[in-house]
């Protein structure tokens, strides 16, 4: 990042290189990351996906996300929704806030994955217990619609008070919406728990 020094990647790249040639994870992400970016090297999918493969394998969650990225969109390796669900998978259980909701998002498509909305629930909510505002709006969206939960207005208003708390606007105004279905009561228990959860 030419901290201290001119920025290089020429040099990076080199050093990079050597390390992840014997093995470390991190300068394999790194230079997974450049090539898919084409920072300082031609971009090259296809040499992304090698590193980052050999970074994910080792268990570094921000490889397995990238990666799944990859094999979603069909950059540099045939497109497989299967795989990317495995890759989500390993760095979801690892805590990765995006990798939670992708991967919710794939257990609520049936991408990759059977259709399962119990399973997109929890994928979603790890993921919005991290603070990540579309899965606190998506994990709103199958409290209102009873998927995967028992419908629930209260709920659905906690999660989309809670988006909406940290300046989502969107979730500011789905929330107004579903106020409009509730009682003064209710709204006030939506209010108390979204404090609770996030204390």
């Amino acid at each position: 990042n030419g901290l201290g020094a001119p920025q290089d990647y020429e040099t990076a790249v080199k050093w990079w290189t050597l390390s992840a040639e014997q093995g470390d994870a991190g300068a394999q992400f790194n230079l997974g990351f450049i090539y898919y970016n084409g920072d300082g090297v031609l971009q090259d999918y296809k040499t992304a996906v090698k590193w980052y493969t050999l970074a994910a394998e080792q268990g570094l969650a921000v490889a397995q996300h990238n990666l799944n990225l990859l094999y979603e969109s069909g950059r540099g390796v045939p497109q497989d929704d299967k795989t990317a669900a495995k890759w989500y998978t390993l760095a979801a259980e690892q805590g990765d806030v995006y990798a939670q909701i992708n991967l919710g998002l794939m257990y609520h498509k049936g991408q990759g994955v059977p259709k399962d909305y119990k399973t997109a629930v929890k994928w979603y909510t790890l993921s919005a217990e991290q603070g990540h505002a579309d899965a606190q709006r998506q994990l709103s969206w199958m409290y209102q619609s009873g998927l995967g939960v028992p419908q629930d207005n209260v709920y659905a208003y906690m999660w989309l008070h809670i988006a909406a708390a940290s300046g989502d606007t969107y979730a500011s105004t789905k929330r107004d919406i579903i106020a409009k279905e509730m009682t003064p009561a209710e709204i006030a228990k939506a209010e108390k728990l979204a404090r609770q959860c996030v204390a």
